[in-house]
């Protein structure tokens, strides 16, 4: 897998940190919102309910390789990520129960099709090989 290699990561990473963990407030904003309205609207449409634990999903937290920091982040990741997904799910069977007429354009292939080019879970070797690439830049 080739994987992008991103020359002063350092300094861009400090640089938009801010931004991206502000981020956090709009996402638990938005986390709150769409719950109470899929606990109240889903039963009034006898929807059933989208499986949170499929789009929020905290699993490289077990990865013993990665330092403490990094865990922290893709916490953040996987949060921000899921519950934009989950979100997207929640007005996809919405968006089905009050008008299902495709749309002329089609959409997105697939909402995860990003991820071909991310390294595999557990793949230890190509991290820190990602991360010494990116050092020497």
């Amino acid at each position: 897998m080739e994987y992008k290699e991103y020359p002063k990561r350092h300094f861009r990473n400090a640089v938009s940190a801010p931004f991206i963990y502000m981020m956090i407030v709009p996402f638990v904003f938005l986390d709150v919102v769409i719950e109470v309205y899929h606990r109240i609207c889903f039963p009034l449409y006898g929807l059933r309910y989208v499986k949170r634990s499929q789009y929020i999903i905290f699993d490289r937290q077990k990865l013993n390789y990665l330092p403490w920091y990094d865990k922290i982040n893709c916490t953040y990741c996987a949060y921000g990520n899921g519950i934009l997904l989950y979100s997207a799910a929640i007005a996809s069977e919405t968006e089905k129960y009050w008008c299902g007429i495709k749309h002329h354009k089609a959409r997105i292939k697939a909402l995860r099709e990003e991820e071909k080019d991310f390294l595999e879970y557990g793949d230890k070797k190509a991290l820190e090989h990602l991360a010494k690439t990116n050092k020497d830049n």
